[in-house]
């Protein structure tokens, strides 16, 4: 990119971060939404606009600068851009507006924390959530997005995550794993039937999704050039190779192909390809959607019920797994062709996939850690995480906002 702003780049990046920020409180809420149960589906679209509106003012005022300001020893940025400061109209970043990337990095963060939710709805005290968010997108989210995206250590050792795989997709998988952990399991778990809300809503929330993921992979090139087109290509045909093969597995599974399990393959074949978009070719991509809607579908049809651990919507199984898988294979199938600065394991570079198993190891080191301290904070804060036994039996959308998704007639 050059150092004069491009109007042509600078267009396509304001349409690709309206994308991105449709795919939170739009796409990801109706996602979340249709999955929970009846009784919590207001709940989940509660929580899912407060983590992006909290996300987004955090960002402008100093979770922008701890990502991206004034490297500070490889581990987190200065606060040269606290509120901003320092930053005008007139300032650039590459060739667009630096206010177009300040924008675009936040719907990242937005979505991220966003993803978290997942793992615990229908049992998480609501004011609970809102000082997790402010914690986690603040101690966890920035200082990591400012290893890998920020100049930080990560990216001084060349690890490749082009749109998100370690930094949004194993960082949120991770936390949510955890949360649900500490949160507990939901009354009745594994002893009573627990249906959607909607799948309807769930696989209109999955067009959504794939719709702005395309401002999520394409737009992180920051170009309207031959990369982000590669970039557009490949997202597209891993989603579809993944869901087609999370269908064909439960198919085989369970002898139903379900709207449900097409919509999440689809997800999963967005989140493995997201760390390589730019980097890799589109034969490989299938080869990941393959991967990612076999392992996405055996992550929870088989060893999370084996294990016995209540991720409510899967967001450890779908993002923290396939997101993982993802990130390995970037190192495998990184082609120089497509980046010239970047190849991995099949183009001649096995150490581009020793860095990437280092920095998922220290991701989930990272975000493990800190997302237990941060937990112990929000409960003494708070004073627990989860709802009253009544509450969660009544349904959240009743016992905590007062209002009801549904008129059931009795």
């Amino acid at each position: 990119m050059g150092t004069t702003l491009n109007s042509g780049n600078t267009a396509w990046m304001i349409v690709a971060t309206a994308l991105v920020m449709m795919m939170t409180p739009a796409g990801l809420a109706l996602f979340y939404g249709g999955m929970s149960r009846y009784k919590n589906l207001l709940n989940t679209f509660a929580m899912t606009f407060v983590a992006y509106c909290l996300a987004s003012l955090i960002w402008v005022m100093w979770g922008y600068t701890i990502a991206f300001g004034t490297d500070i020893g490889g581990i987190i940025g200065g606060f040269d851009n606290f509120f901003l400061n320092n930053i005008t109209v007139d300032s650039l970043n590459g060739s667009i507006p630096a206010y177009v990337f300040i924008m675009f990095q936040m719907t990242f963060a937005c979505i991220t924390v966003a993803l978290v939710l997942g793992s615990i709805v229908d049992r998480m005290k609501f004011s609970s959530w809102i000082i997790f968010t402010i914690l986690w997108v603040t101690l966890i989210y920035c200082p990591l997005a400012h290893w890998v995206w920020g100049g930080g250590w990560l990216s001084k050792m060349g690890a490749l995550d082009f749109a998100g795989g370690t930094v949004v997709h194993i960082n949120a998988g991770i936390a949510g794993l955890i949360l649900s952990f500490f949160v507990g399991k939901r009354i009745g778990y594994g002893k009573e039937v627990m249906f959607p809300s909607s799948v309807s809503l769930t696989a209109l929330g999955a067009a959504l999704l794939w719709f702005g993921w395309f401002g999520f992979n394409a737009g992180s090139q920051l170009a309207a050039d031959g990369v982000s087109a590669s970039a557009f290509l490949v997202t597209n045909t891993a989603a579809s190779a993944g869901a087609i093969a999370w269908m064909l597995a439960e198919w085989n599974h369970s002898k139903k192909p379900t709207v449900l399990g097409i919509a999440s393959g689809v997800v999963a074949g967005l989140v493995a390809i997201t760390p390589g978009a730019g980097y890799v070719n589109m034969p490989a991509s299938i080869i990941i959607g393959i991967l990612a809607g076999i392992c996405g579908f055996y992550s929870v049809a088989v060893i999370k019920r084996k294990i016995g651990y209540d991720d409510s919507l899967d967001a450890f199984g779908v993002h923290g797994v396939c997101g993982t898988l993802g990130a390995i294979l970037t190192g495998i199938f990184a082609n120089p062709a497509i980046t010239k600065t970047a190849s991995g394991l099949l183009y001649g570079n096995p150490k581009q996939l020793i860095i990437q198993i280092v920095s998922i190891l220290a991701t989930i080191a990272f975000t493990g850690v800190g997302t237990i301290i941060i937990i112990l904070v929000t409960k003494t804060v708070t004073g627990g995480l989860r709802v009253e036994k009544d509450a969660e039996v009544e349904g959240l959308d009743s016992a905590i906002h007062g209002e009801r998704a549904f008129e059931i007639e009795n």
